[in-house]
């Protein structure tokens, strides 16, 4: 088996200045081997949560379920090695059966919001083909944010300039 850890020290820390001052060849390389590094971790990371999985996910699971739940923490112990396992609750809701429940709700006199929780939102393509009058009465309730910007790197071979 191949030695496992890899020391922070063989990473470079670099801080923002002495990355901003790198140059266009760095720059890229760095980039492209801080893509390889995250590809790796997630694969790396992927492969150990299925071995995990085979490993304890049985005996895991079977451990909630003797403690009368379906979902969510339990610890095992294997020898030295204490697994906490956690099997998180995930929930999604049919969004045209609660419009119709929401529609009852309000027909019936009740406030919707005692019930539920109701966040309305347009499609950023829906909007902008809208004609003007439309766009005009939902502007106000727009409200435009930056995102984080991302960048990618690709050096220009000479004789492409």
């Amino acid at each position: 088996m191949n030695h496992l850890t890899i020391p922070t020290s063989s990473l470079p820390e670099l801080s923002v200045s002495q990355i901003a001052a790198l140059s266009q060849q760095e720059l890229q390389e760095f980039d492209i081997s801080l893509t390889l590094l995250s590809t790796w971790v997630k694969l790396s990371r992927d492969r150990l949560n299925t071995a995990l999985e085979q490993r304890y996910g049985e005996q895991a699971r079977a451990a909630l379920l003797e403690s009368g739940r379906d979902f969510g923490v339990t610890h095992l112990s294997d020898s030295d090695l204490c697994v906490t396992y956690e099997l998180p609750k995930r929930v999604s809701w049919d969004q045209p059966q609660l419009t119709k429940i929401a529609e009852r709700i309000a027909a019936a006199g009740e406030h919707i919001h005692d019930y539920m929780d109701i966040d309305l939102s347009v499609s950023e393509s829906r909007f902008n083909s809208w004609p003007p009058a439309l766009k005009e009465q939902f502007a106000s309730a727009r409200t435009v944010k930056p995102g984080k910007a991302s960048y990618r790197l690709a050096l220009v071979k000479e004789n492409q300039k």
